[in-house]
């Protein structure tokens, strides 16, 4: 190839030896797009100073003259690349810049593609089979805060006969039955590791779930009977974080409990299509990065690729330092090109659950779009029916008409041009969550989030079941949201199906019956709830039960004080009613009536009880309704984010669990009222690692205090 080694003074001080690549083929991309792609990554304020100079017109780039420190960005890990960070910067010909191991690895899989601007390189960097340091000198020690790519420092080269024959991991021939997955073999008590943190959610010896009841009023007069008496069924899951060091830096992060937790398979599918290229893809590798470098030795993951067909980049295997490296590697060789064929990415998802020989505890699968499925199902105009979005999920992961949900798929929905509806129902359909990802920058947090729950995971299978006591008592209805429910044929008892609880999340049902009128009695007995549900890691079935719920019947009683908590809980059901009441009226083009429904809704809530008590859910629900107004002031700001926006909004009230919603996922945000301490855990993790930036450090701020702030339920 008429390569050749030459030292180079970095900035770090050390003589080290790197390839060079000596020319590149620049025409496949227009010089007039090559500045617009690197428009987007470049830095805005640089240092006019001189440079060192450099021993050829592009390859090694070495560091300033001066002491100021270059603000330039990796396009890969998107990563600072300053003067002494330790790392060498690898500058191609077309002007975009790259740590060197970052670059190298990208292009051990044999892709040889600019990963910015699309040039193709005749050439392409290796990294050295050695770094050796002047005599006298210690070895480089990459820096640990590099979370993402600290495993990559350590893959050994490729051997020196192979380099010319890589295989791009798209082409590597794919097994017909996706039965390879790698054995278990658990550690005892599922202990885990997560790059030196341990990330768990605890096994408790004593109860995990608690069971609360409240009334609407505690009395009642005796003569008086009632039609449509609310009580409210709360449970929460065991509290299990133990935080430390809650003012540490990036490299002593608060750590968590080392309590045992169950293991999680997962599954990514991930949108490669054309319009990821660029930043997209960049910023999508490094939330991969932080995904694979935060699951511990016991979780298992696997990654599909798709755009006008899906791949399975890697089987699903155990997150040990060899599965990271992996992982990391294969992340790395992604390219985007192509249509979005939505469906083929879950049949391969939903195929690699299917067909595994073991099983983790918890699975999940983890879809990334940014564009429409324009394979399987067409869009609706004029007169015709929505489009059945159930076609876009294999059997498997919905179960069909008469089962339960099977595996959740939690959707993020990337940028204007995603089909927010189909990624909805996706989620919906499959038990999982539809997160609204408007800012790019977000992406990394919003996986960090819903990673934080997914590894969190304490109970298991849990069904409530509600009795009726009172031989004259009857069941209205459940409230639950997208759970499934139902009332039995006699309507004295009911059940919910709630499934998985992740540590320290919270569920409110509402529960509607009728209070007969008492002739004698003081009190009257309504209901008895009851809770079971299978502890993940003892694999033991737990039932447990409330004690019966009680109305106090005076002869004459005072005027009724209604619990805050079951107002709270009704304006949480009539906010998302005017939500998706708001939804449907806008798609009929009728923003204005939509955005009526919302004001509506807000002047409502503001007369209710919970509300003149300054209850944080309330001000929270008022909030959201606002945002939801102004995403509805046009047509084209409804089209590109309102739509989005409602939907992540009711997703999240009707499972009551957290989603990215917008451009933040800031724990201090009033919309955010369902994350645990393992979510907000986790993203102060995510944020940590953008600690040099000014915004970060506005947003992980709030983060560390979450815990002590008075949190809405």
């Amino acid at each position: 190839m008429g390569s050749k080694w030459r030292k180079a003074k970095l900035a770090l001080g050390l003589n080290l030896c790197v390839y060079v690549p000596r020319t590149l083929d620049d025409s496949a991309a227009p010089s007039s797009e090559r500045l617009s792609d690197a428009a987007l990554l470049s830095p805005t304020n640089w240092d006019s100073r001189p440079m060192t100079p450099t021993p050829s017109s592009h390859g090694l780039r070495l560091a300033k003259s001066g002491s100021k420190p270059s603000k330039q960005t990796c396009s890969i890990c998107l990563t600072k690349m300053k003067q002494g960070g330790g790392h060498a910067i690898f500058t191609a010909e077309c002007s975009h810049s790259f740590h060197f191991h970052c670059i190298s690895s990208n292009v051990k899989h044999g892709n040889q593609l600019c990963p910015v601007c699309r040039a193709k390189w005749k050439e392409i960097p290796f990294q050295a089979p050695t770094l050796d340091p002047l005599p006298g000198r210690a070895s480089v020690g990459w820096p640990q805060t590099d979370a993402m790519m600290t495993v990559v420092h350590r893959l050994p080269p490729p051997p020196r006969r192979d380099r010319r024959h890589v295989v791009p991991l798209l082409q590597v021939p794919e097994p017909s039955v996706f039965n390879d997955d790698e054995s278990l073999d658990l550690q005892p008590a599922f202990a885990e590791r997560s790059s030196g943190n341990k990330i768990a959610a605890g096994h408790n010896a004593g109860k995990i779930v608690e069971i609360k009841t409240y009334p609407e009023v505690s009395a009642a007069s005796r003569s008086n009977s009632y039609d449509n008496f609310t009580v409210l069924v709360h449970l929460k899951a065991g509290a299990t974080v133990a935080r430390e060091n809650p003012r540490g830096n990036l490299a002593s992060l608060p750590q968590l409990s080392q309590t045992p937790r169950a293991p999680v398979d997962l599954v990514t599918v991930l949108d490669i299509s054309g319009s990821m290229a660029g930043t997209k893809l960049a910023l999508l590798k490094r939330a991969m990065g932080f995904v694979i470098q935060n699951l511990g030795s016991n979780d298992r993951l696997s990654v599909i690729a798709f755009s006008s067909t899906a791949r399975r980049l890697f089987s699903l295997r155990r997150m040990s330092d060899a599965g990271r490296q992996h992982a990391l590697q294969a992340v790395n060789s992604l390219v985007a090109n192509g249509g979005t064929n939505i469906a083929e990415g879950l049949r391969k998802g939903a195929k690699v659950m299917e067909e595994r020989r073991e099983k983790n505890p918890v699975a999940s699968i983890i879809l990334l779009s940014d564009g429409q499925d324009t394979y399987t199902v067409s869009g609706s105009s004029g007169n015709q029916p929505q489009p059945n979005y159930q076609l876009l999920l294999p059997l498997s992961i919905h179960g069909g008409d008469n089962a339960g949900f099977q595996i959740p798929v939690h959707a993020f929905g990337f940028g204007a041009d995603h089909d927010a509806s189909s990624m909805h129902s996706i989620s919906e359909i499959s038990g999982g969550t539809f997160s609204f990802i408007e800012t790019e920058a977000v992406i990394q947090d919003a996986f960090a989030q819903c990673i934080g729950g997914l590894l969190s995971v304490v109970v298991q299978e849990l069904q409530v079941g509600i009795e009726c006591m009172h031989p004259s008592i009857h069941l209205g209805s459940l409230k639950a949201g997208s759970y499934p429910s139902r009332v039995m044929a006699d309507t004295r008892s009911g059940f919910i199906d709630v499934g998985d609880l992740y540590a320290d999340e919270e569920r409110d049902f509402l529960v509607s019956i009728n209070v007969p009128a008492e002739s004698s009695m003081n009190q009257t007995s309504l209901l008895k709830v009851r809770c079971a549900y299978r502890d993940p890691i003892t694999k033991e079935m737990t039932t447990l039960e409330s004690a019966e719920i009680k109305l106090e019947r005076p002869e004459i009683s005072g005027e009724a004080v209604v619990s805050i908590e079951v107002d709270r809980q009704r304006n949480r059901l009539q906010a998302a009613e005017a939500m998706s009441q708001a939804r449907t009226v806008a798609e009929r083009g009728d923003l204005a009536g939509a955005a009526s429904i919302l004001e509506n809704c807000r002047r409502l809530l503001s007369e209710t009880v919970s509300a003149k008590s300054h209850d944080r859910l309330c001000i929270a629900l008022d909030a959201e309704l606002k945002e939801m107004q102004e995403r509805m002031a046009s047509r084209h700001v409804y089209e590109a984010s309102g739509r989005a926006y409602i939907l992540s909004g009711l997703s999240s009230h009707s499972w009551q669990r957290a989603t990215a919603r917008g451009d933040s996922t800031d724990g201090s945000s009033l919309v955010q009222s369902y994350q645990t301490p393992s979510m907000t855990e986790m993203l102060t993790r995510s944020q940590a690692t953008f600690l040099g930036s000014p915004s970060a450090q506005r947003l992980i701020q709030p983060l560390w205090s979450f815990g002590s702030q008075p949190k809405p339920r």
